[in-house]
């Protein structure tokens, strides 16, 4: 799990389990003062409802993943009001939920990620 930030160098926690990492990824942006509204979570998993709800705790509007988030994940999301990105390639990404939140400037923070 990795969280980028602009003008951060991204914070990255990793486990077997992809929810231990973003429990991990959660208690070092407590640590370091991040402020999860000013970034994005992208994860190395398919996105379920629990990392959507993880992430919604943790105050993060947006999540891009490498594979397709669950149909129950994107209901979640699209009432917590969370972007969800998913089947991220070098080339793009499936925009899911939200897609006002896109711009420019975070397309290229994930091709920098």
């Amino acid at each position: 799990a990795g969280f980028v930030q602009p003008g951060r160098p991204p914070l990255v926690r990793e486990d077997v389990g992809r929810h231990n990492a973003l429990d991990k990824l959660g208690g070092a942006m407590t640590r370091a003062g991040v402020d999860p509204a000013a970034g994005m979570l992208v994860m190395t998993s398919r996105v379920s409802v629990e990392l959507v709800q993880k992430a919604a705790r943790l105050g993060i509007p947006l999540l891009v993943a490498v594979s397709a988030p669950t149909a129950l994940a994107l209901r979640v999301a699209e009432t917590a009001g969370i972007t969800v990105a998913g089947i991220a390639r070098d080339d793009g990404f499936e925009v899911f939920t939200h897609p006002d939140r896109i711009t420019e400037a975070t397309k290229a923070a994930h091709t920098a990620a």
